[in-house]
């Protein structure tokens, strides 16, 4: 399989299944290491989840976003040595933190330990049944951050855009209240579809200030080094050399919107051509697909992806 100009992507919480990456588990002894070794760290079998847990286990955000960073981390691990460096990485959302351990700027241990710790803090951050998240197709951001700001004028209705995930693609968070009421206004306003997703967390908006401001003590513990390979950061899109502003957008991107519309058109900017989604799941190609259809897609999902690419030349 022949890559030039690639990038690689990271997907975040949302992209976990039951029994997903089953094959490379039992196939590839490499990856099966790396879960083990999480599994180690966290107390608890992942791979024993993978294969019989319920699609509610793996959704709890204090083991979603573990194992999302095992099976990012793992997946990355497997290919490394099978690609030649891409010009650029990305995540989303949690994602950011196995682009991060991809480039160098954290080991894989001190990434698991802080996404434990700010599951923890965001789960806490909001009781249960108070917060809520929903998508919205067929409104671009302009018109759904309209709706939000006038909603939010009371404290009860808070509501923002969470994910900036295409043109027409917008994740919103907020309270329940705040999720509802938007909902309402956006159908009323021509939306194509407004519906409530089945997430305990409602993550980028200013509802998780609160954990975001715990989690910097959390960050100021760790050493950060510089990336070998460009992160372009969900919370401004930008890449970042500087350890320490890396920690500080990391600190942000948990109560702002993840800008992947404009993480994507920067990697077409930048000659990206083919972009890997190196995770569990499409839900980035699909994404990216409708963001820039020129630019070429590959899954990790698929197996017989992976073995294209370890059969191939080295790219």
């Amino acid at each position: 399989m022949s890559l030039n100009n690639f990038s690689i992507v990271f997907p975040g919480q949302g992209s976990q299944y039951p029994g997903m990456l089953v094959q490379y588990i039992d196939n590839l002894p490499l990856f099966k290491s790396t879960f083990n070794k999480s599994s180690d760290l966290l107390g608890t079998d992942l791979i024993r989840l993978l294969k019989r847990g319920s699609k509610e286990d793996l959704s709890k955000t204090e083991i979603t976003q573990p194992l999302m960073l095992t099976s990012n981390v793992a997946l990355w691990n497997q290919i490394s040595s099978l690609v030649e460096k891409p010009i650029c990485l990305a995540g989303h959302s949690l994602g950011e933190y196995a682009a991060l351990v991809a480039a160098d700027v954290l080991s894989f241990e001190d990434a698991l330990n802080l996404v434990i710790e700010r599951s923890r803090l965001m789960q806490a951050a909001v009781p249960m049944g108070e917060g809520g998240i929903a998508a919205i197709i067929g409104l671009e951001e302009k018109n759904i951050n309209e709706i939000c700001s006038t909603i939010s004028q009371s404290p009860d209705y808070l509501v923002s855009a969470a994910n900036i995930n295409s043109y027409n693609q917008i994740v919103i968070s907020g309270t329940k209240e705040g999720i509802n009421k938007a909902i309402q206004e956006c159908k009323s306003l021509g939306a194509k579809r407004a519906i409530p997703l089945p997430m305990s967390v409602p993550a980028h908006c200013m509802l998780m200030k609160e954990a975001a401001d715990k989690f910097s003590n959390s960050l100021d513990k760790v050493k950060f080094s510089e990336p070998k390979i460009p992160v372009i950061h969900n919370v401004d899109s930008l890449s970042e050399t500087n350890p320490e502003r890396i920690k500080t957008k990391l600190i942000e991107q948990i109560y702002n919107p993840v800008r992947w519309l404009d993480t994507i058109k920067l990697m077409t900017e930048m000659k990206v051509t083919t972009i890997i989604e190196c995770g569990p799941s499409k839900v980035l190609c699909g994404l990216i697909k409708r963001i820039s259809s020129e630019t070429k897609t590959i899954d990790l999902d698929s197996f017989d992806n992976y073995l294209n690419l370890s059969n191939a030349e080295r790219v």
